[in-house]
């Protein structure tokens, strides 16, 4: 899953990338307007983490900007406008949701977990493909009755070959799902973490299309 944090506030935006990385995201952060724009023109994201108060360009013209470009990219507003006026001009303009500064940061991934949930068109909380199931609060996988904690790296790469199964991801592919634009990826990290889930969920959990990339069946 990678995410694009547009915020100002470089205390705010230590933490909260600290806090995407700690749970396995892909966390890029920009502080004005006009780059959070130049970077969803060239990077594909799952989710965007908004200020409004952004110098160059505010949040809500960047957030109008991307709704007239048709663009349904995820959007959680995060500020300290906490209005009713402001909320509701920042919902008409497009946003998922809205999270008053300070909050909570457990209350943030909360929020990210469930605007994902409801933009993938999912009532419930767990991701199946009537073989496993996955947990995002908790990271956990259950197969065959038994319930496997995962690693963050671990858990966001099987989460993101579930949310599309059947859909055939390659090594880049992924890489952009699972790192960051100041990480380093070693040239054999993506083959490491299926082979550590194979050895934990079963060889069959990920299946190999030899020179292309990686799936899990669909349910």
């Amino acid at each position: 899953m990678r995410i694009l944090l547009a915020e100002d506030d470089q205390a705010i935006a230590q933490a909260v990338c600290s806090l995407l990385g700690a749970q396995g995201y892909a966390a890029d952060h920009v502080a004005d307007g006009e780059a959070a724009l130049n970077a969803l023109s060239l990077q594909s994201y799952d989710i965007l983490l908004l200020d409004l108060g952004l110098p160059c360009r505010d949040g809500l013209a960047v957030l109008q900007s991307l709704r007239r470009r048709q663009q349904d990219l995820p959007v959680l507003i995060i500020t300290a406008r906490d209005t009713v006026d402001d909320r509701i001009a920042g919902l008409d303009a497009g946003a998922d949701d809205y999270i008053i500064k300070p909050f909570d940061l457990q209350e943030l991934l909360a929020r990210i977990r469930a605007v994902l949930r409801r933009r993938s068109g999912r009532a419930d909380a767990l991701v199946s493909n009537g073989i496993l199931t996955l947990n995002p609060a908790k990271r956990e996988a259950l197969r065959d009755g038994k319930i496997q904690r995962l690693p963050a790296r671990e858990y966001a790469l099987l989460e993101t070959l579930m949310l599309r199964a059947g859909t055939i991801f390659s090594r880049s592919d992924l890489e952009e799902k699972l790192y960051g634009w100041n990480e380093e990826v070693e040239s054999n990290a993506v083959e490491f973490l299926i082979h550590q889930l194979r050895k934990k969920l079963g060889s069959d959990v990920i299946k190999n299309v030899r020179g292309i990339g990686w799936f899990v069946e669909k349910g």
